[in-house]
């Protein structure tokens, strides 16, 4: 059963690039209400941890270093159906391959600095949203 919360980050590359207020401008005109935010930055422990799941990938070393290099901005996002309508909203990974409009199409140089991170389902999204913010801390 779907939930009506997500969980998304910012990525170094967007927040360097100064896109910050344009991706939550495009994030709450389509919809979504913010229901906790924070500008912080992982540390490579924190990033490990974050993305342990694709520890035995090729690119997780990599990953690791890309997510700790600079801020990012992680929220909690609500609204009805809200894994599938962020994840049409952020576009595909591959940001040329990336629907006209979408995020990851407007922000994102490429596979590997695509501009956001979207839960892939409801369980991660909890999941996720529980790794940067405590129940008080969503509104």
């Amino acid at each position: 059963m779907a939930t009506n919360r997500t969980f998304t980050m910012i990525k170094p590359d967007a927040v360097q690039s100064g896109y910050i207020g344009a991706i939550l401008e495009k994030i709450c005109s389509s919809g979504f209400r913010i229901v906790a935010m924070k500008y912080t930055r992982l540390s490579t422990e924190k990033a490990g941890q974050f993305y342990a799941v694709h520890s035995s990938r090729p690119f997780y070393g990599e990953l690791v270093d890309f997510m700790s290099s600079g801020p990012i901005v992680a929220a909690i996002l609500e609204k009805e159906n809200a894994v599938e309508d962020f994840r049409k909203l952020i576009g595909a990974t591959d940001p040329s391959k990336a629907e006209p409009g979408t995020i990851r199409a407007l922000y994102a140089r490429n596979v590997g600095e695509n501009a956001v991170h979207g839960s892939d389902s409801d369980e991660n999204a909890a999941i996720e949203g529980s790794f940067f913010f405590a129940g008080t801390d969503i509104f």
